[in-house]
């Protein structure tokens, strides 16, 4: 990724169930399997928000130096930093202490790489950029229908590029 600014971060759910034991290894097996779909060299996001044992952590994935594997659409592997929420947000909204951390997170990545809160998008979003509308069932909702990124963007704070 040598020559590629980041322009975005993109937010994913899982769409698994995060059961207090740490299942970003699972994903990551996932991703990486040499049987499975995806066969890749790592996981494909670059950070996640996950509840292991009674507190939310924020978990590693790629380099910031790689290019992702978690929206191709719009481009989104090489120009957004994939963040992903493990959880399934389409029949319930995340825990407000995850969403806390990842806004945590969220704000960092802004800063370091002076991305405004503007394009803090949702995975579904880098769909509508390329023409696929999620609530006519033409891609999907990810993060979730439960979570609402105007609301997430509001907690972020107002960077200027």
């Amino acid at each position: 990724m040598s020559e590629t600014t980041w322009e975005y971060i993109v937010i994913h759910h899982s769409l698994t169930r995060d059961n207090q034991t740490v299942s970003w290894g699972a994903i990551r097996r996932y991703h990486m399997d040499p049987a499975g779909p995806y066969q890749m060299k790592d996981v494909g996001y670059h950070w996640a928000v996950e509840l292991v044992n009674d507190y939310y952590e924020i978990l590693v994935g790629r380099t910031m130096d790689a290019e992702g594997a978690h929206c191709k659409e719009a481009n989104m592997n090489r120009r957004g930093i994939g963040i992903c929420l493990v959880g399934a947000f389409d029949a319930a909204p995340p825990p407000e202490k995850q969403i806390e951390r990842a806004v945590r997170v969220v704000t960092w990545l802004m800063e370091e790489f002076r991305i405004p809160r503007e394009r803090v998008i949702g995975h579904r979003d880098a769909g509508l950029m390329a023409g696929f509308d999620w609530q006519k069932a033409q891609y999907k909702s990810c993060p979730g229908r439960m979570l609402s990124m105007e609301a997430f963007r509001e907690r972020l704070p107002p960077f200027s590029r």
